[in-house]
């Protein structure tokens, strides 16, 4: 992140704790300052969230009214912990211990297990669920194929940080509106089957790490309270995303006490199908109405353009979430404004995106300051296929960890035998500075300071390897006069935290792998209606998600950022999808949301009935003559604004309507009649009975149906007949 800056009117000695607020705003400094009871510092992104606190913890430290190993600072991600260290020892707080929620809980359940339990050593930990699940399934003669296994295992997950135990299940996925992968009773039965071979075999889970240390400091009181002795002061990052089990690990790590500072932000809340939630965050002044309250704001990640079109999402949103919004102000100068572009289908989306890569490349911009966001895994492939056509390096992200690599594990261990054999080793002779030792022995192992050719797995090795020479170079510069086995220290301490380096490449990833990350160039691709938001998005909370999903995304972007969408998936291909209705009032020539088409947002408005005179193209001015043009009130090839998943539940309602009828679909209404209808989206009778081919007659049988459908509602069921 790029540190923030704010004039000092005091000077302060380098070693003083005044010194660590050097260089704040105020508000970050209001933040650093308040060590006492309660703080809730809401961050916008891009605002210096982990500076801020990390300043705190320091400022706390060095003034002598924080002891170093009484602070626990959480965060939800190994990267973000290993992050927080280093800072905090560059700050003169390495004393402080900075971990996720699990690797705390880990640690205490390490500790204090055999006391609680008798002398027993803790169960073995079981890293992958997934063969366990399959084996419960097969126990329970269900038959998971690869991705139900995924999905059933993800719900297992949300019931034990939601404290659902397998027999609440059914009643606790309906209530919060799960969609199931299988049959509720099912997957309950599994997750009981599941739970049981564990005991059996004497081993638990991640959640269980979470849920064995509340268990014992609930049951415990003397260890409960040997923990709160030593840890009496709590920073929680990313409070937004804490599920409802940290919650209550973090209420019996503070007992009585309220010397808590929790950082977060409403409107990144995007993790809510794994059982995060801001409601902790939203109701932090309730819980504590004395609170220290403190907004950051001021962006210093991003351009004016880029920040305005931030503001500009979240002040579409609706909900809770979105009466907390914080308005961000770019402390940056001005940049390029935001690029919309809009292309006849995918393949030629991932070919527009990545010509305008490789000119931001030739303009020199790092490849490895450049990502492609999409909001699915399965969109990547044919920009992994443009990009490497277009001869630029990639890395996709989510992939096979850093440390877990083969290239990697190779590369290391050759690296510990050369520090083993120290001066002995012939490929060192000659050799004085560590970057030149590492090149030496990775040269060894068959690696050459030239890339291969093409983009398949041997690349993919190369500059993995690339990567850790990189890391070692960083290394020797950070600690002049670091030796081998100083590195092979640091190599096994960052792959204790997966702590890996970045990939020299453009970035492809999915909008929630990209949190918590930024690049000088963003792309934002695929942004249609169906995919952002996302068909199964049907809940408001659901549809204001994706939104901020959304939001996510543009606030990665420092510099340079492209949103674009195609047409249709593939050449040739019907032109019926429309750009994302979160785009709609915001890009160039879109109108606002709510507005009707025609009216003063810039869009049509229904066509009153016995128009006289000639119809003209809604998109492009064109007189309509043809019976389905005239229908759509638009020519056939011109770009379609049809909401393509309204369209596709109405199709899916017709085939029900015609089967239960035994008529011809066509008979309901005709394709072009449903596409008008998805167009228009209207929301009152009278609204759907402008659009041709609806006439009384059908606007009495199916009329409901179609309005409900049209407002994201499940149809009434009523019998056509009796309507």
């Amino acid at each position: 992140m790029t540190a923030a800056t704010h004039s000092s009117s005091f000077t302060a000695a380098p070693d003083s704790a005044d010194a660590v607020l050097l260089g704040l705003d105020p508000e970050q400094r209001e933040v650093a300052t308040s060590l006492r009871g309660p703080v809730c510092v809401l961050a916008g992104a891009g605002t210096g969230k982990t500076r801020a606190i990390t300043h705190r913890i320091a400022y706390g430290v060095r003034s002598g009214l924080l002891m170093p190993a009484s602070v626990l600072a959480v965060t939800f991600t190994n990267r973000a912990a290993g992050e927080m260290r280093g800072r905090l020892r560059a700050l003169g707080a390495g004393g402080v211990q900075a971990r996720t929620f699990h690797s705390a809980a880990l640690r205490q359940l390490q500790y204090f297990w055999p006391r609680a339990v008798g002398g027993e050593a803790v169960p073995r930990l079981l890293e992958r669920k997934v063969q366990f699940v399959a084996e419960a399934g097969a126990r329970c003669r269900i038959r998971l194929d690869r991705s139900e296994l995924r999905d059933v295992t993800g719900e297992i997950e949300w019931a034990k940080v939601t404290q659902t135990v397998p027999a609440d299940y059914p009643a606790a996925a309906l209530k919060a509106g799960r969609e199931a992968p299988r049959d509720m009773a099912e997957i309950a039965q599994i997750y009981g089957t599941y739970e049981q071979l564990k005991r059996d075999r004497g081993m638990i889970d991640f959640e269980d790490v979470l849920l064995l240390t509340v268990g014992i400091l609930q049951d415990r009181h003397d260890i409960a309270e040997q923990i709160r002795a030593q840890y009496q002061h709590f920073v929680v990052d990313e409070y937004q995303d804490v599920s409802p089990l940290q919650q209550r690990l973090l209420d019996l790590w503070l007992g009585e006490r309220d010397s808590l500072c929790v950082v977060g932000d409403a409107s990144q809340t995007i993790y809510s199908f794994t059982g995060a939630t801001p409601d902790h965050l939203l109701n932090f002044r309730t819980r504590y109405p004395h609170a220290t309250v403190v907004k950051l704001v001021r962006d210093y990640r991003s351009t004016p353009q880029v920040v305005h079109l931030a503001n500009g999402l979240l002040g579409q949103a609706r909900g809770r979430a979105a009466e907390h919004r914080l308005e961000l102000v770019s402390q940056r100068e001005s940049g390029p404004p935001p690029v919309y572009a809009e292309y006849a289908d995918e393949p030629a989306e991932a070919e527009g995106v990545a010509h305008r890569i490789r000119d931001l490349i030739a303009a020199g911009v790092p490849a490895g300051e450049i990502a492609v966001l999409f909001r699915i895994n399965a969109q990547s492939e044919v920009y992994e296929q443009a990009l490497a056509d277009a001869g630029v390096p990639y890395q996709l992200r989510g992939a096979e960890r850093f440390f877990e690599r083969q290239e990697i594990q190779r590369a290391v261990l050759a690296l510990r035998g050369a520090a083993r054999s120290g001066g002995n080793d012939p490929l060192l002779e000659d050799v004085v500075d560590l970057g030149s030792q590492v090149r030496a022995v990775l040269s060894s192992t068959g690696w050459t300071g030239e890339p291969p050719a093409g983009s398949g797995a041997v690349r993919d090795q190369w500059e993995s390897v690339a990567a850790l020479l990189r890391l070692a170079e960083d290394f020797a510069r950070s600690r002049p006069g670091a030796t081998l086995a100083d590195l092979t220290v640091e190599l096994d301490e960052r792959r204790a935290a997966q702590h890996a380096p970045t990939v020299q490449g453009v970035t492809l990833a999915s909008l929630h792998a990209a949190k918590g990350l930024e690049w000088d160039a963003v792309f934002l691709v695929g942004l249609t209606d169906g995919m952002l938001p996302i068909t199964y998005a049907k809940t408001d909370d659901q549809v204001e998600e994706e939104r901020r999903l959304l939001y996510v995304g543009v606030t990665r972007a420092r510099l340079h950022l492209t949103l674009s969408w195609a047409l249709s998936r593939a050449p040739g291909g019907r032109a019926s999808r429309r750009p994302s209705r979160f785009l709609n009032g915001l890009r160039p020539g879109s109108a606002a949301p709510g507005s009707r088409p025609g009216s003063a947002g810039g869009e049509r408005a229904p066509r009153p009935r016995g128009r006289r005179g000639p119809v003209l193209c809604r998109v492009c001015g064109r007189t309509l003559t043809e019976a389905g043009e005239l229908k759509l009130m638009r020519c056939e090839d011109c770009p379609s604004d049809m909401d393509e998943g309204l369209y596709e539940r109405l199709r899916e309602w017709r085939a029900g309507q015609s089967k239960e009828q035994g008529l011809p679909a066509y008979c309901v209404f005709t394709d072009k009649t449903l596409m008008a209808i998805a167009e228009a989206a209207p929301t009152e009778a009278g609204e759907l009975a402008m659009i041709s081919g609806v006439g009384g007659r059908k606007l009495d049988r199916y009329g409901a149906d179609v309005l409900a459908i049209c407002a994201g509602q499940e149809p009434g069921g009523e019998d056509p007949d009796d309507a």
